[in-house]
């Protein structure tokens, strides 16, 4: 599962060779599953409408935010019924982390620094984008 940290990245440098636009790529393309909540879908949105910084630099309308949205949604495994868990300092965070628990997520692909200190959960792997798109190259 990729968190809003990789969602938001795979927007603003949507470059191909890019490790985070490299694994939208691979979910749509079905090389592995994509399992995300509403609650994760909604803070990417939110990150990105809200970003005037970003608008700026990257030179984006709210519409194309709401496309990417909804465009993730068509190839995702959208979980509801989130665990309610309180593991990290950052409540955002424990969303994503009880995502991945509801989906039975193998990792947890971040650039969070909190969840990655954490290196596990409950048999979930917190991993870096760069790390994960290497582990699906192996394959």
């Amino acid at each position: 599962m990729l968190d809003s940290t990789v969602l938001v990245s795979a927007f603003l440098r949507f470059i191909p060779g890019g490790a985070s636009y490299e694994l939208i790529r691979f979910a749509g393309e079905g090389l592995f599953e994509l399992c995300l909540c509403e609650e994760i879908l909604a803070e990417t949105a939110q990150a990105l409408v809200r970003s005037k910084r970003s608008k700026r630099l990257y030179s984006y309308s709210d519409e194309n935010v709401l496309e990417y949205c909804s465009a993730l949604n068509q190839f995702a495994t959208i979980v509801t019924d989130l665990p309610n868990i309180k593991l990290v300092r950052d409540p955002a965070d424990d969303k994503i982390v009880a995502c991945a628990l509801a989906a039975d997520a193998d990792y947890i692909v971040t650039r969070d620094k909190d969840l990655l200190s954490l290196g596990g959960h409950e048999g979930i792997r917190m991993i870096t984008p760069e790390r994960f798109l290497h582990l699906l190259r192996q394959r």
